[in-house]
């Protein structure tokens, strides 16, 4: 009963105490923000016993004060210096080779920085008090939100190589226990074949690199200039491992199957962050270490990403299933940024990284939407739901938004994403805009089709939780996202001015290195 007045005057205390910390011993803010969720795992694990409302409240506070950390660091750095990578620091995990990884962030790991945080803090937010064993699923979600923001701020081939392949542990175990039902140790499995098999190919090339060089160091690569055909083969060789991450057809299988058997957090989690590592893969290694690789297999590339838009659209208009709907309605607009990666065109670079970040938050969104009503009907079948208009108006209608952003209607942020990323590859190729643009009609399609269903159809369930629509913790994270989703589409800039310069900088090295 005394918790009401408790925790307000601990969560104060709480973030008080750790922005002193940090004053007192000017401690770098990236290192912090990397450190917490790695000393989160072990506290999770010594306050186990001391009561899952604890636990919940004291994770909340963890992950919110990361996200305010990762916004002082966007309010702080010099936008006009992000050509360089500020906030480093050094992991010296063998003193006598003098092997260490460095790590650092630019304005295009910063904004992937920002959208870790951000969604690990809504995920924590959506757990109920009441699961059982929550400190284990809190442990998982900590040692993820370290591996995916260390992969996001390393400047190291074999430290990305380490943090990459980390993120498949927390997701395997996330969809293995807490998954719906039996199915979930097959899609557990193709999670780390379809992931692993990739990373075989990673890992040649870094060893190959290593043995040839004698470093992996992101810094030092940037200052050689390769060879043809080490390019053409590093190029497509790495591509691989990153391709079965995005996922790219005829890799995609396991995205579909890991959805629909994921938890709510597990299909946010993979939709928002682990599909962000293949992308951004491409553009912190392949563009401006291999740029002759990337123009060689562009038109290869091409073909692979138009047939997996196609393709996942015509699928996603046969599901029944609401997760494997935007399942394959994901995978499609990963590729079409994938289309804007490959261009080695600045206006490209910027739309396609826009557009991973308006993903991140549509996706997101959508599932956590389909977890909301499968909390109430039990089901995601689109035969046994309908009437949701008149028994949910709130989160029909939020529901609504998010469905017309997945489409890219105007004044959201996915409309800016794809409308740059068309505008940069017009000047390329006409046919390719327009194969491309017929995702946005097929989607438009099943997104209508399914919204109506949904919100329209008559009653198919006739038990139904009348005056539940939308709870306070549901409310709290929709508000949030749509706060971003239409911040992101009515004030770009304020993305594109992070992005301008470390987008500048990789097309200029790229193009110097062709030349």
């Amino acid at each position: 009963m005394y918790s009401k007045f408790i925790y307000p005057y601990f969560n104060f205390l709480f973030f008080t105490l750790l922005i002193s910390l940090i004053y007192i011993f000017k401690l770098n803010l990236l290192f912090v923000n990397l450190f917490l969720p790695l000393l989160s795992i072990l506290l999770m694990y010594l306050f186990s016993n001391t009561g899952n409302k604890f636990i919940h409240q004291f994770a909340l506070n963890i992950t919110a004060f990361c996200f305010i950390l990762s916004i002082l660091m966007f309010l702080l750095v010099d936008k006009g210096q992000l050509a360089f990578f500020d906030y480093q620091f050094s992991i010296f995990l063998i003193p006598s080779l003098n092997f260490d990884i460095l790590l650092g962030i630019d304005g295009i790991s910063l904004s992937f920085v920002l959208l870790t945080n951000l969604f690990i803090y809504l995920c924590i937010l959506s757990i109920p008090t009441y699961q059982v064993k929550l400190y284990e699923i809190l442990m998982y979600l900590f040692l993820l939100q370290w591996s995916v923001l260390s992969a996001f701020s390393v400047l190291d081939l074999f430290g990305f190589f380490i943090f990459f392949e980390t993120t498949l542990i927390p997701i395997y175990f996330i969809v293995l226990i807490w998954g719906s039902r039996e199915r979930k140790i097959r899609a557990s499995y193709m999670i780390s074949i379809y992931t692993l098999f990739g990373s075989i190919f990673m890992l040649f090339n870094i060893i190959y690199l290593y043995s040839k060089i004698g470093l992996t160091n992101y810094l030092y690569l940037l200052t050689l200039d390769f060879t043809k055909a080490d390019q053409k083969f590093l190029w497509i060789t790495f591509f691989i491992s990153f391709a079965a991450k995005i996922p790219m057809f005829p890799v995609h299988i396991w995205l579909p199957e890991a959805h629909v058997e994921a938890p709510t957090i597990g299909s946010v989690l993979l939709a928002v962050l682990l599909l962000k590592l293949g992308t951004y893969g491409i553009i912190r290694f392949l563009l401006p270490l291999f740029p002759y690789g990337t123009l060689c297999y562009n038109p290869l590339i091409n073909t692979f990403a138009l047939i997996s838009i196609v393709y996942t659209s015509l699928i996603a208009i046969r599901q029944i299933d609401l997760k494997k709907i935007i399942a394959y309605s994901s995978i499609g607009h990963m590729n079409a940024v994938v289309l804007g990666l490959i261009t080695l065109n600045k206006i490209n670079l910027e739309g396609a990284i826009f557009q991973m970040l308006s993903h991140g938050i549509v996706s997101g969104a959508l599932f956590f939407c389909v977890g909301s009503f499968y909390k109430r009907y039990k089901v995601r079948s689109l035969k046994y739901l309908g009437g949701f208009m008149q028994t949910y108006p709130i989160l029909s209608t939020i529901f609504l938004i998010f469905m017309l952003a997945n489409i890219s209607f105007p004044g959201t942020s996915s409309f800016v994403g794809e409308f740059v990323i068309f505008l940069g590859l017009i000047n390329n190729s006409t046919f390719l805009v327009f194969i491309a643009s017929l995702n946005m009609i097929t989607g438009a399609i099943y997104t209508l089709w399914t919204y109506n269903r949904i919100a329209f159809a008559n009653f198919k369930n006739l038990i139904i939780q009348k005056n539940f629509d939308c709870d306070r913790n549901e409310f709290y994270i929709y508000l949030i996202l749509l706060y971003f989703l239409f911040l992101l589409g009515l004030f770009p800039n304020v993305v594109f001015e992070l992005l301008h310069m470390s987008c500048f900088t990789i097309i200029e090295h790229a193009k110097l290195q062709i030349l």
